[in-house]
C-alpha cells in the first residue's frame, strides 16, 4: 500500500466507515449487536467508550491507537482482505484495521460468531 492510501485509511473517520459494516452484515442477515461483539472483542472497548469515538468522529488511526486492548487472539485472524494476507500485513496499525474488516467480512459470510471470535 503506497502511502498515499495507508495515510487516508488512518485519516478516516471510524464513524464514516462505520454504517458499511452494520450494512454489509444487515444484508447478509446479521446484526448490529453482532458488529458490536466483534469490535469489543478485538478493541476493548464497551458501549459508552465506543459510542464516544462515533460522536468524536475519531480516525481509525486512534481509534486504534486507544483502544484499551487489542485481543491476544487477534494474531490467529488468518486469510486475505482488500488483497493483502492479514498474517503478513508488518505495520501493527494497519494490520488492526484489516483484522477488524476480516472479522467484518467473515460474519457477512455467514461464519459462527465462536469462529469468528477465535474462541
Amino acid at each position: 500500500m503506497n502511502n498515499d492510501n495507508y495515510n487516508r485509511v488512518l485519516k478516516m473517520s471510524f464513524a464514516g466507515v462505520y454504517p458499511h459494516y452494520i450494512t454489509k452484515a444487515e444484508k447478509k442477515g446479521r446484526t448490529k449487536d453482532e458488529i458490536h461483539q466483534i469490535i469489543f472483542w478485538l478493541t476493548g472497548y464497551d458501549e459508552q467508550t465506543f459510542q464516544k469515538h462515533l460522536e468524536a468522529k475519531t480516525n481509525f488511526e486512534d481509534f486504534f491507537n486507544n483502544a484499551p486492548q487489542i485481543n491476544p487472539n487477534a494474531s490467529k485472524i488468518t486469510g486475505v482482505i482488500c488483497g493483502y494476507r492479514v498474517e503478513d500485513i508488518e505495520d501493527k496499525l494497519m494490520q488492526q484495521i484489516r483484522y477488524l474488516d476480516k472479522l467484518i467480512d467473515e460474519l457477512a459470510k455467514g461464519k459462527a460468531m465462536e469462529k469468528i471470535l477465535r474462541q
